[in-house]
């Protein structure tokens, strides 16, 4: 049985930034729950309760990676998931020992473009995506998603997919490569291959799967042009919201100074960018 309580929640995230605010307030809420209560649920339990509350409560049909970061991070690495068997690996983010490349820090850019998940075109893509599968089952019946689909599979059948379609199923064809590729690339601590990667993902977001907008290109592209960037795309969803660069720690001030002059010469608008880390998830905090 749940305990009542009476609770305060407060926050540094900006709304409508695209940055997991929804996810981090239901997991934190969830694992309040839990050590009020006294039940025992593990941390993968926790965060899909909490997709199921975004997706059947808010309307939101989410996957489960913005959930499962925030109840299984840990400092200084990245998340690896497998969204169908729910296996994850924690990955060292950052150079290795050895590694010619500096140590990295994680810049966070908000365009202060607002977007909502539930009136975007978010559940959209999800459907063109579905529906890419249903018509590559004629050709590949052992399918259930385009994660099954190579990329040599899907160079071959593309042409029988509508335009619109076609593109959507190509961005998480290659995505999905691009995702390991970028694994490999860690565990090696090659922060130059990891970033091209994720410069190739943002084109990938904006022109195949469309859920970029013009303050996000005009940010990623200011990011672009800073010597000690290794990457820089659009985070979250998509339609406005943020970006995320990897920054060698030594163009960090080079960076903020650009980046802000650049957008806001273009856009009129003021950013706001940020310093980040990557730290624990989920955690009782004794006052």
């Amino acid at each position: 049985m749940l305990s009542g309580m009476n609770a305060v929640i407060s926050g540094d995230i900006p709304i409508g930034s695209g940055l997991s605010s929804s996810a981090a307030v239901e997991v934190a809420a969830a694992y309040t729950w839990q050590v009020l209560s006294g039940f025992s649920l593990n941390r993968v339990e926790l965060a899909l309760l909490c997709q199921r509350a975004e997706n059947e409560f808010v309307g939101m049909k989410c996957g489960i990676m913005d959930q499962f970061i925030s109840a299984l991070g840990q400092r200084d690495h990245a998340l690896l998931i497998d969204c169908r068997t729910l296996e994850h690996e924690l990955v060292k983010l950052g150079a290795t020992d050895g590694s010619p490349h500096p140590p990295a820090t994680i810049m966070v850019c908000n365009t202060m473009k607002r977007r909502g998940l539930v009136d975007s075109e978010y559940n959209a893509r999800r459907r063109e995506c579905e529906e890419g599968v249903r018509l590559l089952q004629k050709h590949l019946p052992g399918i259930k998603a385009l994660r099954d689909v190579s990329v040599a599979q899907f160079e071959r059948y593309q042409e029988d997919l509508p335009e619109e379609v076609r593109r959507r199923c190509r961005h998480v064809v290659y995505e999905n490569k691009r995702v390991l590729q970028s694994v490999e690339a860690l565990r090696g601590g090659d922060l130059v291959t990891f970033g091209r990667l994720m410069n190739e993902s943002h084109v990938s977001l904006r022109d195949d799967y469309q859920v970029s907008c013009r303050e996000l290109d005009v940010m990623v592209e200011a990011a672009w042009q800073v010597e000690g960037v290794y990457g820089s795309r659009l985070t979250g969803a998509g339609f406005g919201g943020c970006t995320v660069s990897l920054v060698a720690e030594e163009a960090v001030e080079r960076f903020h100074a650009h980046v802000a002059t650049a957008y806001r010469a273009s856009t009129g608008l003021e950013p706001q960018i940020y310093v980040c880390a990557f730290e624990d998830g989920v955690s009782e905090v004794l006052a």
